[in-house]
């Protein structure tokens, strides 16, 4: 497994853990409501919709330069946020199909 691999598999399951412990602690709606409070938290929510939004985007033009159905990681970000584009990452890494930069 390469560096990259274990990093993000690290990631995952660190954020995975977080993110049970918040359900546990607070539930769905629980997470989303702070956000509701105030601009500062509004503000935060629209970074991570913009930042999920571009995620979707790149991982759909990545994935059919692969050759890979991008829709279950695409109804992962809506779903789950960064769970997707974190899930397509390790697909594309676990499977061997990062490409390399060209070189100038």
């Amino acid at each position: 497994m390469s560096a990259r691999s274990l990093a993000l598999v690290v990631v995952t399951a660190l954020f995975g853990i977080l993110t049970v412990l918040a359900l546990l602690d607070v539930g769905y709606l629980g997470i989303l409501a702070p956000h509701f409070q105030s601009l500062g938290e509004a503000q935060v929510l629209a970074d991570l919709v913009i930042m999920c939004t571009l995620g979707i985007i790149w991982m759909i033009d990545d994935a059919r330069a692969r050759g890979i159905n991008p829709w279950p990681f695409v109804a992962a970000t809506l779903f789950a946020g960064s769970f997707g584009v974190l899930f397509y990452l390790l697909r594309r890494e676990l499977r061997g199909q990062v490409l390399k930069p060209a070189r100038a």
